[in-house]
């Protein structure tokens, strides 16, 4: 099976499936990318490269979908050279989110597209108007999220079959091309990822070690953002702190934004929403530590005695997964992507996105009788096995990568 993986930031949810297909006997696998990476055993990378900047001064509501042509256009160029050296894919697996598939199945008549849907955006019913405290505002804004799922609806239409990593996630995507649609999840390595009650964590900077039965309240993000509920952490710190006074947080994420608009007074969200709350906090106890090497990560899930996971509707972080599998007591939104893995009072607990004092008090309730969360946290990480990688979730990605390459109606269609 000759195969193309295309993804601007390459590997990305193909660093697992990308190494195990290229090295099975007899495949030829090759990756399409931006970024500079490492070469991976069995893979050929190849680099791709913007031509031109996007136009000055084009109309605003064109402005995504020219980025996306312009990427589209260097994708398909880089495929072309590919083509008279002679390579031709049975199968493109392929990451569509910033257009360089658009224009593929021109290059490839022949070949089979999976596409990775991770999100169909919506105006309502999902993460937009979500937040009444960051509104949607004008109607440019609302255009501008229907003109943001053009190269979706394109995408929808020449892909041969469709992969999302969740429930919630797929059925984002309109019921017209759902029969064409499988859930399996990304996987996650639960031989890894897991409980450990002898594991230590030092925060140097701030002189103090961590370990299992400590008050350690976690928090982990890309970027500290109210996408993913930090503002409403903050509000509920006080309150954690003040009935906990042993308690520590620590806090993991960047000051940028990966998802909505900056804010607009310049600083970082993490300033505003500290700002906000620092005059009633013991900063001495909360630990802003940016973003740390993955080893470090999974050392702190496992001396967390509280995991907190707040999202808008959107798509749901592997670090829920991963905190489930090493087996934290989580308390998580009652938002449908978190529903879909997390059940209240069964595998963790579920609160109020807006509401502070729900957060405040699922956190205290963990961290005073950590002994009535025991079978929450062995439930959690339970639950997590049902996406383990190497077991469930890799042999699905094969399976189904192999039927559609051989014009087979896949048999995986649900993860």
């Amino acid at each position: 099976m000759r195969v193309l993986f295309v993804h601007q930031n390459f590997p990305g949810q193909y660093r697992h499936i990308a190494p195990a297909l290229g090295q099975m006997p007899g495949n030829e696998v090759v990756a399409l990318g931006m970024a500079e990476r490492p070469q991976m055993p069995g893979i050929r990378y190849v680099r791709y490269g913007l031509k031109r900047p996007s136009t000055p001064g084009i109309h605003a509501l064109a402005e995504d979908f020219e980025a996306k042509v312009i990427r589209a256009e260097a994708a398909a160029r880089a495929c072309l050279r590919l083509k008279a050296e002679g390579f031709a894919p049975d199968i493109i697996v392929a990451h569509p989110g910033w257009g360089e598939t658009l224009l593929l199945k021109d290059v490839w008549p022949d070949a089979k597209q999976l596409s990775f849907i991770e999100f169909n955006y919506s105006a309502a019913g999902a993460d937009v108007g979500f937040d009444p405290e960051f509104p949607l505002v004008g109607e440019d804004a609302h255009f501008k999220i229907r003109l943001k799922n053009a190269h979706n609806f394109l995408t929808f239409e020449h892909s041969d079959w469709l992969i999302s990593p969740t429930h919630w996630q797929g059925a984002q995507v309109p019921a017209t091309y759902r029969h064409k649609l499988s859930v399996i999840h990304d996987g996650i390595d639960t031989d890894l990822i897991k409980p450990n009650p002898r594991a230590t964590i030092s925060l140097n900077r701030d002189g103090v070690n961590l370990k299992p039965g400590d008050e350690v309240v976690t928090f982990v993000n890309r970027n500290l953002e109210p996408y993913r509920g930090y503002h409403m952490f903050m509000r509920a710190l006080p309150e954690i702190l003040r009935r906990r006074p042993r308690a520590r947080v620590v806090l993991v994420g960047g000051n940028g934004v990966s998802y909505g608009s900056a804010p607009k007074d310049g600083r970082s969200y993490r300033e505003m929403f500290l700002d906000e709350v620092k005059d009633r906090l013991d900063l001495s106890r909360v630990h802003f530590v940016g973003q740390i090497p993955y080893p470090i990560f999974l050392n702190l899930l496992q001396v967390s005695a509280a995991h907190v996971y707040l999202t808008y509707p959107f798509v749901l972080s592997w670090s829920l997964l991963e905190a489930m599998a090493a087996g934290c007591a989580v308390i998580g939104s009652r938002t449908q992507p978190v529903e879909e893995v997390l059940r209240h009072r069964e595998n963790g607990v579920l609160v109020d996105f807006f509401s502070p004092q729900e957060i405040a008090d699922a956190t205290v309730d963990a961290l005073a009788r950590p002994h009535a969360h025991r079978d929450l946290r062995a439930a959690a990480r339970r639950s997590a096995e049902a996406y383990d990688l190497k077991r469930v979730c890799l042999p699905q990605h094969i399976q189904l990568i192999e039927a559609v390459a051989a014009g087979r109606a896949p048999s995986v269609t649900r993860g």
